[in-house]
């Protein structure tokens, strides 16, 4: 039999503890991706973001997006930590992010993309990630983006069920016409929150949309 290897043995033995005193206790405590609100309703609100760059780090083979998050997220917290050439400290920002893609992993399960969105200082020249993290840069142009809000942990179960709530919202709106879901267009959760905050957790299920059907500019 095979020997099964792991590429990422540092990331696993990385304390939580570690990830919890970086990120920020909620939203708006550290840098975020600017944004302008475009349309709002009781139930979400579509953001026009600006140009930005993450760090993206896929999760191929894992069917669960608690352990895509997990795992992916610790490949990112070592390139924080200085695993990139530069050897650069890079300062920890919100939301993280993880965008679903389904039907494109093995078996037509979902696939899993984290990304980390890099502090304005490192946008226009990101530091090289090493090799063996298999992290990359994300450039996203101006785009509209339709923002559900919800508390607690995101999980497998109520990540889908929030992400069906923002499609019947959509629908039921001028911009039912914006976007695909539940097609394979990726959808994304975005988690603001300490591991270890309990209460006043802060999540969001992003869809993209279509800014220009609803007569509406980018950047």
């Amino acid at each position: 039999m095979a020997k099964q290897q792991n590429p990422i043995p540092m990331a696993l033995s990385l304390p939580l503890v570690l990830v919890a005193l970086l990120l920020p206790a909620a939203r708006g405590a550290g840098e975020t991706p600017q944004y302008t609100t475009v349309h709002a309703e009781s139930d979400f609100e579509v953001r026009l973001y600006r140009d930005t760059v993450w760090m993206s780090a896929p999760t191929p083979d894992i069917p669960s997006f608690h352990v895509a998050t997990k795992l992916g997220f610790h490949r990112l917290f070592q390139y924080l930590m200085g695993a990139n050439l530069n050897s650069s400290r890079i300062r920890m920002t919100t939301p993280v992010l993880t965008s679903v893609v389904p039907g494109a992993g093995p078996l037509h399960s979902s696939a899993y993309f984290v990304r980390f969105y890099l502090p304005t200082k490192f946008q226009a020249s990101p530091p090289v990630p090493l090799p063996e993290l298999n992290l990359h840069p994300d450039r996203w142009p101006s785009h509209c983006i339709a923002v559900r809000s919800f508390s607690g942990y995101a999980r497998d179960k109520n990540v889908v069920e929030e992400a069906e709530k923002l499609a019947v919202s959509l629908s039921r709106s001028p911009w039912a016409n914006s976007t695909n879901y539940p097609s394979k267009s990726a959808y994304s959760v975005a988690q603001y929150s300490s591991p270890f905050r309990i209460i006043g957790r802060v999540n969001e299920v992003w869809f993209d949309v279509d800014c220009k059907s609803t007569g509406v500019e980018t950047y």
